[in-house]
């Protein structure tokens, strides 16, 4: 049993952490300047919740250490986090003692050299702070959890929709669940962990529809429970290969009997749906999606380029799409049907239409600088629409409009989710016959504006055929790698309570 705690009218809290999906089949890797790391003060600007004023801000002293949020990607070299978790562990090394730790992650980190980098990173975190601190660890629905985690963990608890648009009231809950457990002097909860052994892709999953939407409407059912704090349910990363990579479930709470029969309710009705997943929009070759789109009267009529979707851990500069979409007919003709397509990495190409400025003719060469498995580097020839300095991500923009296709170059990657992205570039998607993006599912914006959209099953670091990718690590059995497996064990671990006797 966890020992009684002494309440702490406004605790001292520190914030740090390290978040990125890392496709393990991608080629890409990702260094340290991908995480635009904030530190101090800065840190506590990224969530509006503890903006002054706001009561959780006001309810304890919050103190930010190093939070670094890196576009999904490759894997991370030893080199990068090194370097990040050792100025992670300085900075709160450097703000004196803490009562709390909130853990701001994603969850599916991979790092070169090393299994479960999150829970590494939070061992090397309680090493600092000490055993006592009450850690809380907010987490997106696509992470992945082991039972060190769990364990290193008194909180834990991930997003519920997908696309995510709940990550910011997740973030709060986490904090606010932190700051209750303080305040309240209550003991450390106890922890149900139910690894299940599926694995899917997040466009199979989405809550948008059956069976994601009453299999996470559940969530909130359990977490609203007597004798429980809080619910999760991840349903894992799957364009990674490591053995902590599954769907998983963890209640917690102070009662070991309600959180042990809410996870497995909830790890229950996840896999008797598992069948039943499929994919959140019509599928199919890109070339059949674009023939549907041209037959089609809604305008604008989306489609994903789902391989190399660069937010889902993809390199971003597959070419073999964009060749594809350039040798149809129908757009060779600049009058012919208008086709936005973003994006393609590709530096040289950038700085050359850059320099020559818009209404120029150029020919540049683009893309499979990264992951050229596929196809290789494209050559095209077009007129230079619009150029954009100072992206966050993609640093410089540039339009080229080739034929009736208009192609987004960046000099890195980016990911387009909103209609600024576009409108910035003196585009018009809302006008277009057709928007192709590299993406999973459509982000709410994108949703809403589209007329009809399907998702074109490319090749990438992150295929959608999660089959053929060759995973080699993950345990098995494992759905749907191993689609007659026998039901598995889906029994509650009961967590016991990081406390300072099991720490030490």
């Amino acid at each position: 049993m966890s020992q009684p705690r002494t309440a702490v009218a406004r605790p001292v809290i520190a914030v740090a952490g390290l978040g990125i999906e890392s496709s393990t089949f991608s080629p890409a890797v990702t260094e340290a300047p991908a995480f635009h790391p904030q530190r101090g003060a800065d840190v506590l600007d990224r969530y509006p919740f503890l903006a002054p004023g706001e009561p959780l801000r006001e309810a304890a002293d919050w103190r930010g250490a190093l939070v670094g949020k890196a576009l999904p990607g490759g894997t991370v070299t030893a080199a990068a986090f090194a370097e990040l978790s050792a100025e992670l562990l300085a900075i709160l090394g450097e703000l004196g003692p803490v009562d709390g730790l909130w853990f701001d992650i994603h969850g599916a980190m991979t790092v070169a050299g090393l299994d479960d980098a999150e829970a590494v990173l939070l061992a090397r975190v309680r090493e600092v702070v000490g055993p006592d601190v009450l850690v809380s660890t907010s987490m997106d629905l696509h992470g992945n959890v082991s039972r060190d985690l769990v364990h290193r963990s008194d909180l834990i608890t991930c997003y519920r929709t997908a696309p995510h648009e709940d990550a910011m009231e997740t973030k709060e809950r986490a904090a606010r669940n932190l700051v209750d457990l303080l305040v309240s002097g209550a003991p450390r909860p106890v922890k149900a962990w139910v690894p299940v052994p599926v694995l899917l892709a997040g466009e199979q999953t989405s809550t948008r529809v059956e069976p994601a939407r009453s299999v996470y409407a559940a969530v909130e059912e359990v977490a609203a429970l007597p004798g429980v704090v809080d619910a999760a349910l991840w349903v894992g990363y799957a364009w990674a290969d490591e053995p902590r990579n599954r769907a998983a479930v963890v209640v917690t709470g102070p009662d070991p009997r309600a959180v042990a029969d809410g996870a497995e309710r909830l790890a229950r009705g996840f896999w008797a749906a598992r069948r039943d997943f499929a994919f959140v929009a019509p599928t199919g070759t890109l070339d059949a999606c674009l023939d549907t789109a041209l037959a089609a009267t809604a305008r604008p009529y989306f489609i994903s380029d789902t391989g190399d979707n660069p937010t889902a851990g993809g390199a971003g500069d597959v070419t073999w799409g964009l060749e594809q979409v350039l040798a149809r007919p129908e757009f060779t003709d600049p009058s012919g049907p208008v086709v936005i397509y973003a994006s393609l990495p590709g530096p040289a190409a950038v700085e050359t239409a850059a320099r020559a400025g818009v209404g120029a003719t150029v020919t540049v060469t683009a893309g499979a600088e990264v992951d050229d498995r596929h196809a290789g580097p494209l050559t095209l020839t077009g007129v230079v629409h619009a150029v954009r300095h100072g992206d966050r991500d993609a640093e410089t923009e540039v339009v080229l409009r080739v034929g009736s296709v208009l192609v987004i170059l960046t000099r890195l990657r980016k990911p387009y989710h909103h209609e600024h992205d576009f409108t910035r570039l003196r585009l018009a998607p809302r006008e277009a016959a057709v928007v192709i993006v590299k993406i999973g599912y459509l982000e709410p914006e994108l949703y809403a504006m589209a007329a009809d959209w399907k998702m074109a099953l490319t090749p990438g670091g992150v295929d959608q055929d999660l089959t053929r990718l060759g995973h080699r690590r993950i345990h098995r059995p494992m759905y749907p790698f191993d689609p007659a497996m026998p039901d598995p064990d889906l029994t509650a671990r009961l967590i016991p309570p990081a406390d300072a006797a099991q720490e030490a």
